[in-house]
């Protein structure tokens, strides 16, 4: 089958997911709030459910530190104090990602006389996949291939997490169109980002694709938290 025949087959079902997309490289999920979007990818990188366990811890957080302006900006979360933190997320080494990773940002928000969601943009821009575990924010403990793909779209860069779920579902796509799955995390992201091209996508329309066309509860993603996914 062609590949973009197999590719538009599977978009179709998730029309939706440009306007999120958008959102994302914009750097606007969760109202801009580089401090949540940080804290949500320590947490997703755990892998529990992230509509089901992640989302709704970390809009606690939000609700709890952000709103009532405990935690402001990039440079508050590294002194935040870990018993009260831990009260809403329990993963200690999640807490230390996002504490180091806040920490990094707050340098080049320093340095550059940047604002967080400027910081966390500029950083996206300079990083690059092929040396990613050489980057100041790749070398945090805890910080996988994933976690950096993950800031890196949220910092507005179009491109795709290699993780468990999307490797399944472009595999099915891959096998669809008689092509073969690349042995590489980084050959694997590139390969996606060239099929996007190809075939008029953007490579994070198919990351988030595969995402929301899973099922929960006999419903796909995109329905069960069709409320939910304009407000993160």
């Amino acid at each position: 089958m062609n590949l973009k025949d197999v590719v538009d087959s599977y978009m179709q079902k998730v029309p939706e997911v440009k306007e999120y997309c958008q959102r994302c490289l914009r750097t606007e999920r969760w109202d801009g709030n580089v401090i949540v979007m940080v804290v949500d990818a320590a947490f997703t990188s755990i892998g529990l459910n992230y509509f089901q366990a992640v989302v709704p811890k970390v809009d606690k957080f939000r609700k709890e530190f952000v709103e009532q302006g405990k935690i402001r900006t990039l440079e508050d979360l590294p002194s935040a104090d870990d018993k009260e933190l831990e009260r809403i997320w329990k993963n200690r080494r999640s807490w230390q990602m996002a504490k180091s990773v806040a920490c990094y940002l707050a340098e080049i928000k320093r340095e550059k006389r940047l604002d967080d969601r400027q910081a966390l943009i500029y950083w996206a821009r300079h990083a690059r996949l092929g040396s990613w575990e050489e980057d100041p924010i790749g070398e945090i403990k805890g910080v996988g291939i994933n976690t950096f793909q993950y800031l890196r779209m949220m910092g507005g860069i179009d491109t795709v997490m290699p993780d468990k779920i999307v490797k399944r579902v472009i595999g099915e796509i891959l096998a669809e169109a008689n092509m073969q799955m690349p042995s590489t995390d980084i050959d694997f992201v590139r390969l996606v980002e060239q099929i996007a091209e190809d075939t008029g996508y953007r490579a994070i329309e198919l990351c988030w694709m595969t995402w929301l066309i899973q099922s929960e509860a006999g419903l796909s993603r995109i329905e069960k938290y069709s409320a939910l996914l304009p407000r993160i």
